[in-house]
């Protein structure tokens, strides 16, 4: 069976949050939103689990419930090509590596289960997570050609007016290759209107070398919505609750 790991990218403060906390402590229900996330990569298969850490990181180890985890640590944050990099020590040189987001308490492990079977049956190299969404205002976009086949992703600020017209945005949760993931992270440049280490760029390196790279598309954007201020904690605390109760 395919060896899997997950590093989910938890280093972020989240001013937004309004909060001294770091944004991936914040709790629904009892459980730091970080918690959900763990629990939805190892019910997805993933016997290692590496959080990226940086802001109040001593707080994090300290208040999640899921203690069993690896740690890696961002001092910087340049991107999620850098943050992913970080961890490169927890990701050795076999099967397969889920990037997830500590922030998503929604997602679930039905769907990175699908995700999973979705790239495995393809024989992709890399698999980006994805979703059709009625406004896809500052995402990344998805772009596939006129067969409906995956060309690339691009980030908002570097899209074209008519890669802007695709409503298919990139989830930033993708599950790689593992050797595959480690030789593009060698590669990103911060060639970009931010000046950062984007990981969607490893998708374009993974397919320049003639292997797969696809999206894998979502009918209902809800699993992947991420937690930025205090309204959306609401908003996914609510969605929980309904959850539960069906």
């Amino acid at each position: 069976m395919n060896q899997l790991k997950a590093v989910i990218l938890a280093a972020g403060k989240g001013p937004r949050m309004k909060s001294d906390l770091p944004k991936v402590v914040h709790t629904i229900g009892g459980k730091c939103l970080v918690d959900y996330v763990i629990e939805a990569a190892r019910g997805a298969g993933a016997e290692d689990i590496c959080l990226l850490v940086g802001y109040k990181h001593e707080v994090v180890k300290k208040t999640i419930l899921h203690q069993e985890v690896a740690y890696a640590l961002q001092e910087e944050q340049l991107g999620t090509g850098h943050a992913v990099k970080c961890a490169k020590d927890f990701l050795g040189e076999e099967g397969s590596t889920m990037i997830l987001f500590g922030d998503t308490p929604l997602i679930t492990a039905e769907t990175l289960k699908n995700l999973k079977e979705h790239h495995e049956k393809c024989g992709n190299a890399v698999t980006v997570l994805s979703a059709m969404v009625d406004d896809p205002t500052g995402y990344g976009r998805i772009i596939r050609d006129e067969n409906g086949v995956f060309v690339k992703s691009v980030e908002h600020k570097d899209a074209s007016e008519t890669e802007l017209q695709s409503h298919e945005i990139n989830s930033g949760m993708y599950i790689f290759d593992t050797k595959e993931l480690k030789e593009a992270l060698e590669k990103i440049q911060p060639n970009n209107a931010q000046g950062e280490y984007y990981l969607p760029d490893a998708l374009t390196i993974i397919k320049e070398k003639g292997l797969r790279a696809d999206a894998f598309a979502l009918d209902d954007p809800e699993d992947i919505t991420g937690v930025n201020d205090q309204e959306q904690l609401k908003e996914a605390a609510a969605v929980i609750r309904r959850r539960r109760a069906d």
